[in-house]
């Protein structure tokens, strides 16, 4: 997934404009009595829809549909091995190999407006996760829905071990509502009406503002007003968070010393966990050469990936993956195979050469000529907006001319390159996977040749590269429908495998789960000694975040 990535500007001029006492919630020498928290994120005006089940509403793309509506188990994603948290759902229970779910709902939950949550609703609300395909981002195939007392359960068709997680994350509405809606995927859901200790006070395109309830059936939160401004551009974030106007973000900052941690070294903090999702350069396995598995493993040897951390992503915004199997470490550690723990890539361009010239390559002076004799070239598209992913392609570019092959780096406007990545009309671009709570739904995403289109077909999702492997493909099918975790480590082994022999995306960094906070007027975040969530506001677990927050005085 992408967020806007512009570089952020030099704030010294912009900060004398006294931006500092905007909109903090603090008021004379008391600090914050008003217990208010301020949320910003760069996504500009928002139209007014709380539907949660939407992405593209603003309670999706601002995250405070999470603090409204709850999921049935809370995942933490910083540690994927943990089972998920109960929420709605006091306990679950799977059999008969991941096709069947008996959830127990959670007692004494109130909505909102003082109606009991049961069975039906948390039933009602899978059921339009099955109806509605928008709502259903990870296509999970639902079958029968049954509640019955203080359970419900949930069949499939066939295993669900590697969507069990996400299963869990459903959100649930009030059935007595969201029933006597005639199309929910159009519904702009004004009054939202949820479970969670906050309800909506005020909305406007550029601030949302919700309070805490009076009752809740967790302890109730210490932040009683949350804030969401959404600003314009990273810049005006940027701004935002080094004022203290802002106080939670996530926003890329190429120079965050200069301006932002440095304007308050004790309250500003950022934490930047790895996910298990990954970014790279992903080769169009069609187009020849490389549709040459020993090229793409040549050009993955000579990628400098610790210029492209330091560089690109600032040292901090796309933690670097530098093992052979492209799993990111630690928080994949636990999924590497014996015979690869340990084994890092740095360049080396010697091997490399060796490589692509026992394929059949052979060299005219500097240059690279593939096995028909004509000079290897290479041309990466990149949206000219997506600053860290140009920087990596121009550092990428400069360590190709070491292995004799011309690259070019082409700038294009978004939709155009989106257009081109889907058609597979490229020789390799920068993408990223899907992310999961194993390796599985990145080698999925590369390497699933269910996922496989046509050259020239559009609206592909996932396999981008055309990348087509039978045993890859049969080894996911092994790892999504296994029954043991001997079997399923044997399936993921050998997915690693082929990805060091095939290489059909060289990986460069991981996805992270990371945020921008401050400190000055609440405590408790998360960090590398209390993991217990990311720090992404724009995500589930953010209600969690909230719920830990306690006053700094």
């Amino acid at each position: 997934m992408r967020v806007k990535r512009i570089a952020a500007l030099t704030l010294t001029g912009i900060l004398a404009l006294g931006l500092a006492a905007c909109g903090t919630g603090n008021s004379g020498a008391g600090g914050n009595p008003g217990a208010v928290l301020n949320i910003g994120a760069p996504n500009g005006p928002q139209p007014e829809n709380h539907n949660p089940f939407l992405e593209t509403s603003a309670a999706g793309s601002l995250g405070y549909r999470w603090m409204i509506y709850e999921p049935l188990g809370m995942r933490n994603k910083v540690r994927p091995t943990d089972p998920s948290k109960p929420w709605l759902a006091s306990k679950w229970e799977w059999a008969d190999n991941f096709t069947k779910l008996t959830l127990t709902v959670r007692d004494n939950v109130k909505f909102a407006d003082g109606r009991p949550m049961t069975a039906e609703d948390v039933a009602f609300s899978l059921g339009l996760l099955k109806k509605y395909p928008a709502f259903n981002l990870h296509a999970i195939p639902f079958g029968d829905i049954t509640p019955s007392g203080n359970t419900v359960t949930v069949t499939f068709p066939r295993s669900q071990y590697t969507n069990q997680v996400m299963i869990l994350e459903a959100a649930v509405v009030p059935k007595h509502i969201w029933e006597k809606v005639a199309d929910p995927s159009q519904e702009l859901n004004k009054n939202p009406v949820g479970t969670g200790p906050y309800s909506l006070k005020s909305f406007t395109q550029q601030t949302v503002t919700l309070t805490a309830r009076e009752s809740y059936w967790q302890e109730l939160p210490k932040v009683k007003e949350l804030r969401y401004t959404s600003y314009n551009d990273n810049n005006a974030q940027t701004t935002a968070l080094a004022s203290g106007a802002s106080e939670w973000a996530f926003v890329f900052i190429p120079n965050y010393k200069a301006v932002y941690t440095s304007k308050n070294p004790q309250h500003h903090k950022l934490w930047f966990p790895a996910s298990l999702g990954i970014h790279g350069l992903w080769f169009n396995t069609e187009k020849a050469p490389f549709d040459n598995a020993a090229l793409r493993r040549a050009i993955n040897l000579v990628i400098n990936r610790e210029d492209i951390f330091t560089q690109a992503e600032a040292g901090y915004f796309y933690p670097k993956v530098d093992n052979v199997t492209g799993i990111p470490t630690p928080n994949g550690d636990s999924f590497i195979a014996p015979e690869y723990k340990g084994k890092s890539l740095t360049p080396n361009v010697t091997e490399a050469k060796r490589l692509v010239t026992e394929a059949g390559f052979r060299y005219d002076g500097n240059t690279l000529l593939d096995p028909a004799g004509k000079p290897v070239k290479l041309t990466m598209s990149v949206p000219s907006g997506w600053s860290d992913y140009v920087t990596t392609l121009e550092i990428i570019k400069d360590n190709l001319s070491g292995l004799g092959i011309t690259a070019t780096v082409d700038k294009t406007n978004q939709d155009a390159w989106t257009e081109a990545v889907e058609a597979g009309n490229f020789d390799a671009v920068m993408h990223w996977t899907e992310d999961g709570p194993t390796p599985y739904q990145s080698y999925r995403y590369m390497m699933d040749s269910d996922l496989y289109k046509p050259l020239g077909t559009g609206q592909t999702i996932g396999n981008y590269g055309r990348f087509r492997n039978a045993e890859a493909t049969a080894a996911l099918r092994q790892y999504a429908n296994a029954s043991d975790e001997a079997a399923r480590a044997t399936a993921l082994n050998t997915l690693q495998r082929i990805m060091i022999e095939q290489q059909p995306v060289a990986v460069t960094g991981a996805a992270n789960l990371g945020g921008m906070y401050s400190t000055k007027n609440w405590v408790g975040w998360p960090d590398d000694s209390n993991s217990y969530a990311p720090a992404q506001p724009s995500l589930r677990s953010s209600l969690d975040v909230v719920l830990h927050l306690k006053p700094a005085s």
